[in-house]
C-alpha cells in the first residue's frame, strides 16, 4: 500500500491550527464566565480644564456657564488703532541692474526682499526708508518704498 499524501511538516501546521482554535474558544468562554463586556460607565472618559483625560466626571459646582453671544467665530473685527503700521529700515543691499534688494527692518533682525516696480522713491544702498509689508510668493515683501530725508 502507498504512502499518505500528508507530509509530516502538513501534519504539524493543522495540529498547531487545531490548538489556536481550541485556545479562542478557551478564551472566549473565559470572557464569559467573568461577565461579559464593561458597562458604559466604565468606558467613559472625561477631559479636565487642563486638558488631561481622566475618569472622574467634573465637578458641577465648578462649571462655567458662558453665554452663546460671547462666542466668536473667526477672526474678530478690526478696530480704530489695528491698521498698518508704516516701518522704516535700512537698504542693506540694492542691484540698480536688476532692480532688486533687501531692506533690514528698523529694531529687529528681520531683512525684506524689494522691487523697484514697488518703490515710490529711487533708492541706494545705506539709504533709510520707510515701507509697507505685503505678503509675496516666497514670503513678506516691502512695498511703498520711500527714502526718509
Amino acid at each position: 500500500m502507498g504512502r499518505s499524501h500528508e507530509s509530516f511538516s502538513k501534519r504539524e501546521k493543522e495540529k498547531k491550527k487545531q490548538k489556536r482554535k481550541e485556545e479562542k474558544l478557551k478564551r472566549k468562554e473565559e470572557r464569559k464566565e467573568e461577565g461579559g463586556s464593561k458597562s458604559f460607565d466604565d468606558m467613559i472618559a472625561y477631559v479636565d480644564e487642563y486638558g488631561n483625560i481622566v475618569d472622574t466626571p467634573p465637578d458641577p459646582a465648578a462649571k462655567e456657564e458662558i453665554e452663546a453671544e460671547d462666542i466668536i467665530i473667526g477672526i474678530p473685527p478690526k478696530e480704530e488703532g489695528d491698521e498698518d503700521e508704516v516701518k522704516e529700515g535700512t537698504v542693506s543691499f540694492f542691484d540698480d541692474s536688476k532692480g532688486y534688494g533687501f531692506i533690514k527692518v528698523k529694531g529687529s533682525q528681520e531683512s525684506l526682499f524689494t522691487h523697484v516696480s514697488r518703490h515710490e522713491d529711487e533708492i541706494k544702498e545705506g539709504n533709510k526708508v520707510s515701507f509697507d509689508v505685503e505678503p509675496g510668493d516666497k514670503g513678506p515683501v516691502a512695498v511703498n518704498v520711500r527714502v526718509i530725508t
